[in-house]
């Protein structure tokens, strides 16, 4: 084969390998001209798609608004509105302000940082809790990890059971005095000791009386001159010897000497060098100060006796239990010396005074004491049940926010919502006083709150706050376009400024 023929073969292969080599360029530059072209038809297609919002790749729950990163430092990722669920879409949630994670009040109208340097976060208008009128809304799980526990208001006949101590003292309208109307001495002592019972009539002492025995000589004297007189035919004379007589018995009589012992001295005619002092009443001698022997002058006290048939106990009671007290009432004691019986009395009188001291209401009681179980000086436990408010309308008294100048109690709406409301609140009772009266705020059967109720004020008081500030943002920006601003609902305050400024410093 010649060497032109060579040159022919050997450059088969050559246009061969140089025809595949271009077709091979031309294939991948048709390919990379096609994927330019897919790629700019997706970016066409992706700036068309609406972005919903942008979701952290780690925590589905964690969005934005805007592209950026997510708290572990990924790349947030966009979520299309075609791409979200139709619950998503129609949502179309709008972010209402931003807010301070460690800071509930620290909000701002748009995303950055909070004085502690945190990522604020949005708060929807869907969840920002702020419904209508003073109701507080708040997301039924946050409600049960709250603890919120309700009950109900409603109707009853509504009383209290007080309970207190009380003395037990003499009755004051069974003490007796004995004293002599007579000066003398005490020739003979029946009562020697304190304590001693006696009975009405009995012998406690006989007196030796020099006046007296010269009186019992005037009388017969008078008597005989009388009898002498009484066949005169002067009326005057007869009349004269008959006052004579009266005025020697009159003095007799009233030196406290006894009928029968005046008859005897007309009988006998022999005049008593003592007169006998009786006992006025039937009783327990609780004072003596008399002695054989001793001299006593006109007027002296001598004996105290009490009849403690019937006693008196001296109760104390709060002022704010004053209400259900009132004169009549029956009321229970006990005795610790005497446990497991009770006795039963009534209000005698409610002293209209409080005294200063102890600062409550002294009231006193009676009761029967036959047996003389109930001595003067002991302490009784005293249980009086007040009386009765038919068809009050009440509720637990841990329902009751009381703020000093007001009261609140929080009535559940359902479905988290929450209504702060006023009340003016009345007695309270029940048992342990686990219930209050109230006067106007609520009407009956309704369901308030009975735990948590704090968390709940303190959501109402920042939830009014951050109203406030929305309402005056929106004002000034209604002024400044010359429009008329539109009026947000206003909140109820839950608090006095005193207590929110105690409640601030707590916090």
């Amino acid at each position: 084969m010649n060497m032109q023929q060579s040159a022919k073969w050997l450059g088969i292969p050559l246009l061969l390998a140089a025809l595949a080599a271009g077709g091979f360029f031309l294939g991948r530059i048709t390919t990379d001209e096609t994927a330019t072209d897919a790629r700019h038809e997706m970016s066409i297609a992706e700036s068309e798609r609406n972005i919903l919002y942008w979701q952290a790749p780690m925590d589905p729950a964690e969005i934005y608004d805007r592209p950026g990163k997510s708290k572990m430092g990924m790349d947030l990722i966009p979520v299309y509105e075609d791409e979200a669920t139709p619950q998503e879409t129609a949502d179309e949630r709008r972010i209402l302000y931003w807010q301070a994670p460690m800071d509930p009040t620290e909000i701002h109208e748009h995303p950055g940082k909070s004085a502690m340097g945190m990522d604020l976060i949005p708060v929807y208008e869907d969840e920002a809790g702020m419904g209508s009128g003073s109701t507080v809304s708040i997301d039924p799980a946050t409600v049960q990890n709250m603890g919120v526990r309700t009950d109900h208001a409603r109707r009853m006949d509504f009383s209290r059971t007080i309970r207190t101590v009380g003395e037990v003292r003499y009755d004051e309208e069974r003490l007796y005095l004995v004293n002599a109307k007579i000066s003398g001495w005490i020739e003979k002592l029946y009562v020697n000791f304190i304590g001693d019972q006696v009975r009405q009539g009995d012998p406690l002492m006989e007196i030796y009386s020099p006046e007296l025995v010269a009186t019992q000589q005037e009388y017969l004297l008078a008597l005989k001159n009388y009898r002498m007189l009484a066949e005169s035919s002067v009326p005057s004379v007869r009349e004269d010897a008959e006052k004579l007589l009266a005025s020697a018995r009159t003095r007799l009589e009233y030196w406290d000497i006894p009928p029968s012992e005046i008859e005897r001295l007309e009988q006998t005619g022999e005049v008593n060098k003592t007169t006998l002092l009786e006992a006025p009443a039937t009783g327990v001698v609780v004072k003596r100060d008399a002695m054989e022997g001793a001299h006593i002058e006109a007027g002296m006290d001598l004996f105290e006796i009490a009849d403690l048939r019937t006693v008196w106990v001296h109760a104390s009671f709060y002022d704010n239990e004053a209400p259900w007290i009132s004169e009549g009432q029956p009321v229970e004691m006990e005795l610790s010396y005497l446990p497991g019986k009770t006795y039963t009395g009534q209000v005698s009188y409610i002293y209209p005074y409080l005294r200063e001291k102890a600062r409550d209401v002294h009231v006193r009681l009676i009761f029967s004491n036959p047996d003389l179980d109930l001595k003067p000086g002991m302490y009784a436990n005293i249980r009086l049940q007040g009386k009765v408010i038919p068809d009050a309308l009440v509720v637990p008294s841990e329902a009751v926010i009381r703020s000093g100048a007001r009261a609140i109690v929080f009535v559940a709406r359902g479905e988290g919502r929450f209504e702060p409301r006023e009340v003016r609140l009345g007695e309270e009772g029940g048992a342990g006083n686990s219930l209050v009266r109230v006067l106007s705020g609520l009407s009956g059967d309704e369901e308030v709150v009975t735990s948590a109720q704090f968390m709940l004020d303190s959501e109402s008081r920042l939830q009014e706050a951050i109203r406030k500030m929305l309402q005056e943002r929106t004002q000034s920006r209604a002024q400044s376009a010359g429009e008329e601003p539109e009026a947000m609902p206003e909140m109820v305050s839950t608090a006095s400024d005193e207590s929110d400024a105690q409640m601030d410093h707590v916090h």
